[in-house]
């Protein structure tokens, strides 16, 4: 294993948690609920969501047949017509999704990222809390599959997703997939997750968004979260942008956090798009655990950040943008460029609904083909 991908597992869930491990964990790694990953004592029940268990009940997986016979691949996938939208998971809780994991013909039809959207509904609330298509809530961008690794996601080279920051819920969870597209989608998923977690009513869950502005509006800030009211904790996003002047440096614009009552000036501010995602002069093709590029090709960058070991909380509101401001010597100079998000934070339930997603149209344009070779 590569020493990377061995800290990552270690720390994590110590990330998410604020840093801060269970008195239990002593010098091992720490497990899904804190404890160290050795202690076998625990309350949680492991459980898993797949086609050959949709209930993720317990002793009731992989009973459809096959050719070869009951329980020997007989239900490995699903196929969502166009416009149908399925159940990928519908749980009782308490309890806390692990990890997502899913290819199918999203493989050679990228373009299908964008066309199918997942959503998720915790604890009876009426609207989602997360909404976003499939391909940049996975982690990527402009619809176009790059392999990398990062704290948040993983991604085959074939189009192999998938999620691993956890997703608490104490009543329901429920998560679904909708094909937007013209043709049926055959999927392969798996949902990991664990029931019995002991949750606070309050624990933050997962909200995730998308948002594109196809171009942005010269000296408008493009809004990565809009505003948010009540308390969360910011974890990342995933920015996609797509050059419209590569004649000229695009990224100089900063990042500015509006938390807690800020209005003309934020509280935090950064320096430049290449430098928030810790990065510098320029865009690299470099993705790390916590911060890179994992595409940047003929003016399409793929960009991302998490703030597992820098928090960012807020008590009463929070609003988070970046600049598109251009550079070429010997002046900066306002631009507009093609900017998409996908955003993930905490907040506690009842939160407000999510802006609209854009619609099918707005996502499908421009989406990127690497060039054949000639």
């Amino acid at each position: 294993m590569r020493p990377m991908i061995r800290l990552a597992w270690v720390l994590i869930p110590m990330l998410l948690a604020g840093g801060c491990a269970h008195p239990r964990s002593g010098a091992g790694g720490v497990a899904a609920d804190g404890a160290a990953i050795y202690h076998v004592d625990t309350h949680l029940e492991s459980r898993s969501i797949s086609p050959e268990n949709r209930s993720g009940g317990r002793g009731i997986g992989g009973q459809a047949a096959s050719p070869l016979g009951v329980g020997r691949k007989g239900s490995p996938t699903i196929t969502i017509a166009p416009g149908e939208e399925m159940d990928l998971c519908d749980i009782e809780g308490p309890g806390t999704i692990r990890h997502i994991w899913m290819t199918g013909v999203i493989h050679r039809n990228n373009d299908r990222l964008r066309a199918l959207v997942i959503r998720a509904w915790w604890d009876d609330q009426p609207h989602p809390s997360i909404e976003a298509p499939l391909g940049d809530f996975m982690g990527l961008a402009h619809g176009f599959t790059n392999p990398y690794q990062s704290a948040a996601h993983s991604v085959g080279r074939n189009t192999a997703l998938n999620f691993w920051l956890p997703m608490p819920f104490t009543r329901r969870a429920r998560i679904t997939l909708r094909n937007d597209s013209e043709a049926d989608a055959r999927i392969f998923y798996q949902i990991d997750y664990t029931i019995g977690d002991r949750h606070p009513v309050d624990v933050g869950r997962m909200h995730t968004l998308f948002r594109r502005e196809n171009p942005t509006t010269p000296t408008v800030d493009f809004e990565i979260l809009p505003r948010r009211v009540g308390r969360g904790r910011f974890i990342g996003c995933v920015l996609g942008i797509r050059d419209l002047d590569t004649s000229r440096w695009w990224g100089e614009g900063e990042v500015k956090f509006y938390i807690d009552g800020d209005e003309q000036f934020p509280t935090i501010a950064g320096t430049g798009a290449e430098d928030y995602v810790g990065l510098s002069y320029g865009m690299q093709d470099t993705p790390y655990l916590l911060h890179g590029c994992s595409l940047n090709e003929n003016g399409y960058i793929s960009m991302y950040r998490w703030h597992l070991p820098d928090p960012i909380y807020w008590k009463k509101d929070c609003r988070v943008t970046i600049q598109q401001i251009g550079y070429r010597r010997p002046d900066y100079f306002e631009r507009a460029d093609d900017w998409s998000t996908a955003t993930f934070w905490y907040e506690p339930i009842p939160s407000a609904p999510l802006p609209p997603l854009p619609s099918l149209e707005e996502r499908m344009a421009d989406l990127y083909k690497r060039p054949l070779p000639e």
